[in-house]
Order: C-alpha cells, then sequence, then structure tokens
C-alpha cells in the first residue's frame, strides 16, 4: 500500500494523505539554521546545536503523536483547520504533502478555501521562512481570520524539558510592531534571542501560552482562534509563545500571500544587557528586509533550488532502471547531506538532546558527501581528529555547537580508531589534497597539543596494532561497530562489571571485525605512507597488515564463515558452536570487502552462508538464530526481543557490506539483490508494512523473528546512506575514486543493460557510457578516454583538463 508517489521531475515526494503510518519528515538547512518538519507541519528548528541552541518546543511520544511544530489556524465562518491538518485534525475537501529538497510544500483546501505553504530555510541565512497563500475559490466573499503559532524552547533542550523551578520564571519576550522576539536568557552571557515575524500588520498577537491556548486547553483548536481574538498578552516566565492574528477579506477568485519568518540572531561581544526591554535589534531588522516580500522569498527559494540542483549533480546516472536512477540522482545523496549535518543527533528518533556527533558516525557519513562538497569534508576530518586522544583512542561523541568530546559517553570503543583513516583515505582520492595531511590538529581539543593530521592516522593505525588479544585479534573494548556487543561485561557478582583496560591486563574480548577493518584500512595507511616519503611506517604497516588477516586465518575462521568475536573469556561469538547467534553478518561483509580469504576460497563460502541463514524478503538480518534469553557476557545486544534491532533485526547499515562484498567476488546478480531489497524505492508498494519513509533509508527493519517482521525504525539519520551511495555508485556502478583518478569497474546484474555517468571529479566533469552486453556481471574488456583507448581501467589524470569522455565495454 502506497501513501503518494515519487515526482522525478520536481525531485520530490508527493504525500497524498495526513494519515501516513509514521510522521514523514523532512530536513530544512543547508548550514547552520535546521528545521524538520513533518507532513502535518509538526517538528522543530535549532541553530547549530539541537541541544544547546533548541528553538522552538518539540514533545517526544506525545499524544496525539507529533503535535507541536509551525502551526497556521484559519477560522473560516467558524470552521477552524491547518494547511497540513494538525493540530486541529479536521479533515480538509483536498490535502497533499510535496517534500522537496530543503523544503516541503502543503496543498490543502476546505469550503472552497484553498492553502498552499510553503517552508524552507534559505542557503545562507539563519531563519526559515513560510509563505502561505490562501485563495477564494467561491463565488462569494470570505472573511478569515488567520492566526500563526510557535512554542519557543528556552535554548538549552534538556534543561527546558527538566529545570521547572527555574525555567517557569525566566521567560521574556518583547514585541514591535508585526515582529515577536525570545529573548530569554539573554541576560547572559550568550547575547543570542530569536524572533517570529510577518510582512503585514497584524490585529492582534498571543506570547503568552496559556492566554493563547486557553487554561486547561490543548493546542488543536486555541480559545483565541475560537473567539477570532488574541489578546496582546505579553508573556512573563511561563511558557512564552509567537502568535499574530491577521483578519483578511477575500474577494471571489482573489488570493494573499504572507511571509512568516522564525530568525535567530546574535548581537556583538560587547552588548550587554543594558535596561528592560533593551536588545539591539539591528542584526533581526537586517535579516528581515531580506526576506519581507513574496518575490524576495520566492527569489531565495529559487537559489535554494539551483543550490540543490548544482550540488546533486555532481554525480548522476541515467539507466534504464528507475528505482536506481532516483535514489542515485536524488533521494541517498540528499540523505548523505542530511546525515553530514546532524549525524546521528536530531531526528523523530534522536532528540538532539544527547548523541551530538559521532566519531564513527561522521567518519563513515564522510564516505557518502565527500564528493560533494570536499571543502566541508575537509573540515569535518578536523573536528572529528580533534577529539581523538594521544594514545590513539577517541571520544565516541562530540557536542557541534562547543566541538567538546562528550564525557558522559566517553571513549573505548575501539573501531573509532580505524575510522579516521577510512576517512581520510576517501578525502584523499577524491582530493588529491595532500596538503591536510599536514594541518595541525590538536588531542582532545586541547591547545598546544597540536601536530600535523598524519599523526592521527598513526596513532589511529598503532592503537589497534598494539592493542591485540590472544588470538592476536584486536581487543573490542567496550565495543566495535556493534555498540550492543558489549564482550567484556562480564561479573562474578550481580552488579558487577569490568571496564575495559590496556592491552596486558583486565579483559581481552577481541573482534574479528575489527580485524577485518584493519587489513581493510591499513591497506590504505599503508599507500598514505608512501605517498607522503613514510617508507619505513609503510613497511612496518604491510606487514602488521599480513599478520592481521593470517590471525584471521588461523582464529577467525569457523569452517563456513568467519566468527564475529572471542568473549573475555576466550569464548567464541558467532560460531557453529553456539547455542544461539552462531552467524554475524558484520564479519562476512568485511572481511570479504577487504579481500581476507578470497584466495583461499573462504571468501565465496562464507557470503553463500550469508544467504542461507540470514537473507529474508526484506534485506539480511544481523545474526542468526536471535537470542532467546539475555546472555550476560554478550551485554547489551541480547536485552532486544529476537528479531529487533541488534538482536536478529535487519540492520540496514551493514547489507551495503555484503552487497560490496558480492561485487569483490563478482558476483552482480546477488549483489544488486541485496541492494533491491532494502532500497527505499523499490519497497515503496509495501508503505504500511514498512512504515517510515519510503524516500530514505532506515536505521532498522525488524527481522524474520520479530512481531512485525518487516516494520523499519530510526529513519535518516543512518550510516546506511553513505554506504549504500558507496555501494551504489562505487561498487555496482562501479565509479571508484582512486590516488591517481577515477577507476571504472561496475558489477551489475546479467540483464542490467547499459547506462550513462555524469561525475564531478577534481574540477573536471567526467562523462562515462557503459556498454554492457547481456550476461556480463563484472569485467572491462576495453576502455576509451577522448576516443583512445587505454590501458587498465583507470581514467589518467591530466592537469588543467576540464572534460573527459569516456567509453566503457564490460566483457
Amino acid at each position: 500500500m502506497k501513501f503518494g508517489h515519487f515526482d522525478d521531475k520536481a525531485k520530490e515526494y508527493v504525500i497524498t494523505t495526513p494519515h501516513t503510518p509514521q510522521p514523514w519528515i523532512n530536513y530544512l538547512g543547508s548550514n547552520d539554521f535546521f528545521s524538520l518538519i513533518s507532513n502535518t507541519c509538526g517538528g522543530y528548528s535549532f541553530y547549530k546545536d539541537a541541544k544547546l541552541l533548541r528553538i522552538t518546543r518539540y514533545r517526544y511520544n506525545n499524544i496525539p503523536v507529533d503535535s507541536n511544530g509551525k502551526y497556521y489556524y484559519i477560522n473560516d465562518d467558524g470552521v477552524i483547520w491547518n494547511p497540513g491538518t494538525m493540530p486541529s485534525g479536521t479533515e480538509t475537501d483536498t490535502y497533499e504533502c510535496r517534500h522537496g529538497l530543503g523544503y516541503s510544500r502543503f496543498h490543502s483546501s476546505k469550503n472552497n478555501l484553498e492553502a498552499d505553504l510553503l517552508a524552507f530555510v534559505p542557503v545562507d541565512a539563519a531563519c526559515e521562512i513560510n509563505c502561505l497563500t490562501l485563495k477564494n475559490n467561491s463565488d462569494v466573499a470570505k472573511n478569515v481570520s488567520l492566526f500563526s503559532y510557535v512554542e519557543f524552547c528556552l535554548w538549552n533542550a534538556v534543561d527546558d524539558s527538566t529545570n521547572f523551578q527555574r525555567n517557569l520564571s525566566i521567560g521574556e519576550v518583547e514585541v514591535h510592531g508585526s515582529t515577536i522576539y525570545h529573548k530569554t536568557e539573554y541576560r547572559e552571557r550568550r547575547r543570542h534571542y530569536s524572533f517570529f515575524t510577518v510582512n503585514a500588520p497584524v490585529q492582534n498577537f498571543d506570547t503568552s501560552r496559556d492566554e493563547f491556548l486557553g487554561a486547561g486547553n490543548g493546542n488543536a483548536f486555541p480559545e483565541a482562534v475560537r473567539r477570532k481574538k488574541c489578546s496582546n498578552s505579553i508573556a512573563s516566565g511561563w511558557y512564552p509563545i509567537a502568535a499574530h492574528q491577521i483578519d483578511l477579506t477575500l474577494a471571489p477568485g482573489e488570493e494573499k500571500t504572507f511571509v512568516f519568518m522564525l530568525g535567530y540572531c546574535e548581537n556583538p561581544a560587547d552588548n550587554k544587557w543594558e535596561a528592560p526591554n533593551v536588545i539591539r535589534k539591528a542584526p533581526a531588522k537586517a535579516l528581515i528586509e531580506r526576506f519581507d516580500t513574496a518575490e524576495k522569498a520566492m527569489a531565495a527559494f529559487a537559489e535554494l533550488k539551483t543550490y540543490w540542483e548544482t550540488l546533486l549533480a555532481r554525480f548522476a546516472v541515467t539507466s534504464s532502471n528507475e528505482h536506481v536512477d532516483r535514489m542515485a540522482n536524488i533521494w541517498n545523496q540528499y540523505q548523505c547531506m542530511v546525515t553530514f549535518n546532524m549525524s546521528r543527533s536530531a531526528s523523530y528518533y534522536e532528540s538532539g538532546t544527547g548523541r551530538g556527533m559521532g566519531f564513527r558516525d561522521s567518519c563513515q557519513d564522510l564516505l557518502g558527501f565527500v564528493h560533494l562538497i570536499p571543502e566541508r569534508a575537509r573540515e569535518r576530518i578536523i573536528d572529528i581528529a580533534s577529539t581523538q586522544f594521544p594514545d590513539g583512542s577517541a571520544y565516541h561523541q562530540y557536542q557541534p555547537l562547543t566541538k567538546q568530546g562528550n564525557l558522559d559517553v566517553g571513549s573505548g570503543f575501539n573501531d573509532d580508531p580505524l575510522w579516521l583513516i577510512a576517512a581520510v583515505s576517501a578525502y584523499l582520492k577524491e582530493t588529491g589534497d595532500y596538503g591536510i595531511l599536514d594541518e595541525p590538529v590538536p588531542f582532545d581539543c586541547k591547545k598546544g597539543s597540536e601536530v600535523p593530521l598524519f599523526e592521527h592516522l598513526n596513532k589511529s593505525f598503532h592503537y589497534t596494532a598494539t592493542h591485540l588479544g590472544p588470538h592476536k585479534l584486536p581487543l573490542i573494548g567496550r565495543a566495535d561497530w556493534n555498540d550492543c556487543l558489549n564482550l567484556n561485561c562480564f561479573s562474578s557478582e550481580p552488579g558487577e562489571s569490568f571496564q575495559t583496560t590496556g592491552p596486558s591486563e583486565g579483559p581481552v574480548a577481541e573482534s574479528v571485525f575489527i580485524a577485518a577493518m584493519f587489513v581493510q584500512y591499513g591497506k590504505e595507511f599503508k599507500e598514505i605512507c608512501l605517498r607522503t616519503g613514510h617508507e619505513d611506517l609503510a613497511k612496518e604497516a604491510e606487514s602488521a597488515v599480513a599478520d592481521m588477516y593470517q590471525a584471521v586465518l588461523d582464529a577467525g575462521w569457523d569452517g563456513e564463515w568467519f566468527l564475529r568475536a572471542y568473549d573475555s573469556q576466550s569464548a567464541k561469538v558467532g560460531s557453529k558452536e553456539c547455542e544461539e547467534g552462531k552467524i554475524y553478518i558484520e564479519p562476512q561483509g568485511f572481511c570479504v570487502m577487504a579481500e581476507i580469504g578470497k584466495e583461499e576460497g573462504l571468501a565465496e563460502k562464507a557470503l553463500d552462508s550469508v544467504h542461507k541463514h540470514l537473507e529474508t524478503k526484506y534485506g539480511i538480518m544481523i545474526l542468526q538464530p536471535a537470542y532467546t534469553r539475555y546472555h550476560l557476557e554478550l551485554g547489551e545486544i541480547s536485552s532486544y526481543p529476537p528479531g529487533y534491532k541488534e538482536n536478529a533485526g535487519i540492520f540496514c547499515h551493514n547489507n551495503p557490506w555484503i552487497s560490496i562484498a558480492e561485487a569483490v567476488l563478482g558476483r552482480g546478480d546477488l549483489a544488486f539483490d541485496v541492494y533491491r531489497k532494502i532500497c527505499p524505492s523499490y519497497i515503496e508498494e509495501i508503505s504500511d508494512v514498512h512504515r517510515t519513509e519510503p524516500y530514505i533509508y532506515s536505521q532498522m527493519v525488524a527481522g524474520a523473528d520479530a512481531a512485525r517482521f518487516g516494520e523499519a525504525k530510526n529513519s535518516w539519520l543512518t550510516g546506511t546512506a553513505a554506504w549504500t551511495f558507496v555501494n551504489l555508485s562505487q561498487a555496482l556502478l562501479g565509479i571508484q575514486p582512486e590516488y591517481d583518478g577515477l577507476a571504472v569497474n561496475p558489477c551489475l546484474p546479467k540483464n542490467f543493460g547499459g547506462l550513462k555517468i555524469k561525475r564531478r571529479y577534481r574540477d573536471a566533469e567526467y562523462y562515462i557510457d557503459i556498454r554492457k552486453p547481456d550476461g556480463v556481471e563484472k569485467g572491462v574488456a576495453w576502455m576509451e578516454v577522448d576516443g583512445k583507448k587505454i590501458a587498465g581501467n583507470q581514467i589518467p589524470l591530466i592537469p588543467g583538463k576540464k572534460e573527459y569522455h569516456v567509453t566503457v565495454q564490460m566483457g
């Protein structure tokens, strides 16, 4: 069952009913100001940091679901409704929500009154613009009262939701004309404020939530809207809001447009609190004047559309497969940009109040956006590396505003260091910018501790190389990629546990997955060493990688598949010897990606085992059989019910690893089938089962053991986005950035057909025509560049050349 459809020409997903299984959301913003908006106008806004600079309030797990946002109430002869239907819930005569690239548009009507609401964040401004047009389609005049409504958060979203004894006394506002200023906490050092304004005179306003809604009333039918009159209330403590009242008369066929704006401003550092009702409004005035007419607002909207068109044009494919073209050209890349902005911090599943930016997460996300915004990828690498410790380990998370490591979570996730090498190698391949390796980067964000970025990579490599267990495999620490596999959380007495320590003392749980990462990214570190004149380090890396490769063969192979790990007592995890959790997906994918066991004939066996034991119609499960009871020696993974999350759920994040691994072996049909099963465009028809947005990847789909097999959760902010784009663009379509240029090496189903790809790479445009005979899955018979055949499948880089025309014959 579908609840909408793709409009590929407009690059939009069109939702045709407000009654979707879950709120289907979009992200507005591309730099510092961000908003989340659902298909019924729910959501929230913040500046840079969803925890520390939250502008509007949102209530998670609320009933009704998703019932706070930026709302517009229309009172038309006593009938109260909203353009997005919520929060009044009044059924409209028509409804449509179009989620586009950085904007959402709502079109609805009731009793011959038509409403069109466009919401977007301009490319270079700290505000959200809402253009609302009302049109009278009847043959008589209509007298309409229009009300706006936003509820302000008192900045720190955690404190806002907990510290009521203080916060119910600090709310402060100012009202000047049609602009309502939210200046709560302006007295303090922050000097920031927000405002909500409209480009028209208002009859009345409210800034007190209780006055606007009415005592004991919800936000579905506010008292002010019922009586068609705001009370000009000025909030003092309690719950500050911004609400405008505009009374208008529309002649038959007449329409009027209003531009509403929610903005964020900071005053200069010398601006102190001088007296009550004194803030410098010059920044707000300048911002308002940029967009205070419909013409100015629509010019900004056109600029936003051009921004996204230009950005996503850096990679574009034309084939006979609409699903591939749609995801590659629009939605997969768009989601990669959202994960760049948000990491795992702010969604409808992540409140934005805890996790911040992830070290591992952001490194992996970079793989999906480095081709789009290489200059910002460079900045992100420096930010990530700055949270590393001198021994090579790192904070697992950091706050986007302060760039400081998250003390609550700390460190000890032993896969983190190697992801930094993965990110930097991807950046170098994309840009050729070796100067980044000389950039001074601190440890733990401490001034005076700066060393070249290259030294951070060296620390990352050697952290793993020197933290090995009894099987010569890497110590897992608190966890590796699978945060719920906590193999050092054993105890001899209830309530006692052990923390990760050094290589020679304490728990010694080992990870085959990190071993595979070490082989994969150790090769990249060796190559970086060779290209930067560190020959001795390159030899050391080559030797350490060879030793790790052998350690996996010796201690990590279980006969038909790769082991997952050894727990703290050296018991096998992910083995045929286990009663539950016999086989895991992660080592099968990453070991084969690293080509471990390829020559020995083990790689094919491992992937065959994946298809035999883990594959379902909705994707590949993370493990089997599911854990049916809690295992203290395994930790959180066994705390989930069977089929959910890490306990045998379909973790979409690592399904691409299996697809890439199949491409390594040249098995195009199998590689594409794995891609297809979790691809949103392919599974749009089962939106009633899947439930999350049909245009975006989710983190998890309930596995075969679950009560709701096939139901997805945790959409948008997932490493699935980046890894799927790497899989699609590099492993399947075969456009692979290398240190010395683009290589072309597709792996596709036998009957896929030919395709054309346009790729922006190192300031040049590449036009690649891939010709694929039926029956061929992988292999390049010959390649021509600008009409001349070349040896191999890598396009030579020619300094200054701006355009390449490439023909590839598979065979």
